[in-house]
């Protein structure tokens, strides 16, 4: 079984949500782990693991990271971290798979399918193997508890049901 640990150095985990249903505002994480284990070389045994502090959200603006942090969003005193664990990781061509799996945001566990794009595999300077995936899925925050909203003078809402995730992954080969 190979075991492969994510290289924060060279990976981002962001996300995007339009605000005012006019214009996106994006942030990222800057915390996190993850890990992939497989025996089989095209990954299609994959376990995959995943692992946000929500402390190091970061959307450019303290106020409103502050806000997130909250209890109205994320309440990260409560529920410091946001996980996902894979139930399954299907090749659907070459180099795409679907990544099936449990993500548990604020204490609340809904199941989550995101678009995977495998980079390759390289052995790096150090001689380390190192993977390369591009991941990006949508997610409802409602259904993890995110509910808080605003409501413009015109009636429109400030804040979009809909969170889009995009990480660019690099995971080194564990000895």
């Amino acid at each position: 079984m190979a075991l492969y640990q994510i290289d924060p150095l060279h990976s981002e985990v962001e996300f995007k949500v339009k605000h005012l249903m006019i214009s996106t505002v994006k942030g990222n994480f800057t915390q996190y782990s993850a890990t992939l284990e497989a025996e089989n070389e095209d990954f299609t045994d994959a376990k995959i693991t995943f692992e946000a502090a929500i402390a190091s959200i970061n959307t450019g603006n303290e106020q409103r990271d502050g806000h997130l942090k909250s209890a109205e969003f994320f309440d990260a005193e409560q529920f410091p971290t946001i996980n996902f664990v894979s139930t399954a990781f299907t090749k659907t061509s070459d180099d795409t798979y679907t990544l099936a799996g449990n993500m548990t945001i604020k204490g609340i566990t809904q199941p989550l399918t995101l678009q995977v794009t495998y980079g390759g595999t390289m052995v790096d300077f150090y001689g380390q193997t190192k993977l390369g995936f591009d991941i990006t899925g949508v997610l409802s925050r409602k259904a993890f508890g995110l509910t808080w909203n605003g409501v413009t003078e015109a009636g429109g809402v400030v804040l979009a049901d809909d969170i889009k995730l995009n990480l660019s992954i690099q995971l080194t080969k564990q000895a």
